[in-house]
């Protein structure tokens, strides 16, 4: 697993493509983004794909990581500045995409939150139990990660191999980080006003068979809110849904007519290279 150890970065799939839609993926509590691995491909039918890689000791603010992602952003732009970008966060990076997105909205084309953290307050037990977690001795977290596998992915939806690299993720991240991630959700918020001036379209995505937050009564709340959002809900799915070989975001993008057509982006392109 490839470490990052000075400061936030994009990691770059093999396929680099400049004149495709970018697309930006916010992981979650690991901040490895090597989870995306089984949707790459996929994703790399209609995007030029990037994942936020967050160091390993990483215990910077919501602000610090948001202008960390703005700061990456911009520098994609500076290789190709009038494609269109679609922001995707899972779990703890749907918490980053949201405060992402409300402080430049007019950057984004289009936004996905997959299972958002921003449920972890309806869960009063899970809020109390994680301020307790500093008491657990450093040895039991690598044994507390095997015990939390089945609350966070549908383990049989997956392949042995993305199993072993969930668990290894988990493990990568040190005592002190998962402490102040949890703490970070645990403060997490933005009003819903800020929320409502996010006018373009957001897929709202949630397995229902989440056991480790209440997803679907989140994204149901959100999409109250967001003035422009369609909802998704994948019976059979856990938490982390895109690790689970049935799930295909690029396939469920496009069924949801969540994509823009190859005219559309050409059509934007052209229209920036003309005023520049």
């Amino acid at each position: 697993m490839l470490e990052v150890e000075l400061k936030p970065c994009f990691l770059t799939p093999k396929r680099v493509q400049p004149e495709y839609p970018l697309f930006v993926y916010l992981p979650g509590m690991d901040g490895t983004g090597q989870l995306l691995r089984s949707q790459t491909a996929g994703l790399e039918l209609g995007f030029d794909v990037r994942c936020l890689a967050i160091p390993r000791q990483d215990l910077t603010t919501w602000d610090v990581l948001t202008n960390n992602v703005l700061d990456l952003i911009h520098t994609e732009l500076e290789k190709s500045s009038q494609r269109p970008i679609y922001l995707c966060g899972e779990s703890f990076g749907g918490c980053l995409a949201m405060k992402v997105a409300i402080q430049a909205p007019q950057l984004f084309k289009r936004i996905i939150l997959i299972n958002p953290a921003s449920s972890f307050h309806l869960r009063p037990w899970f809020n109390w139990a994680s301020q307790l977690t500093y008491l657990v001795h450093p040895y039991l977290y690598e044994i507390g990660a095997l015990g939390l596998l089945p609350f966070l992915a549908s383990l049989q939806r997956m392949t042995r191999s993305d199993r072993q690299e969930l668990l290894k993720s988990m493990r990568s991240v040190p005592p002190e980080t998962v402490l102040w991630r949890l703490s970070l959700l645990r403060e997490f918020h933005v009003e819903d006003e800020q929320l409502r001036r996010l006018t373009q379209p957001v897929l709202l995505i949630a397995g229902v068979q989440d056991r480790l937050l209440p997803s679907v009564d989140e994204v149901r709340r959100l999409a109250n809110i967001l003035p422009n959002s369609k909802m998704l809900l994948l019976p059979q799915s856990g938490h982390a849904c895109l690790l689970e070989s049935d799930t295909n975001l690029y396939k469920i993008m496009h069924n949801h007519n969540f994509l823009e057509s190859s005219a559309e982006v050409m059509q934007a392109i052209e229209a920036g290279n003309k005023i520049r």
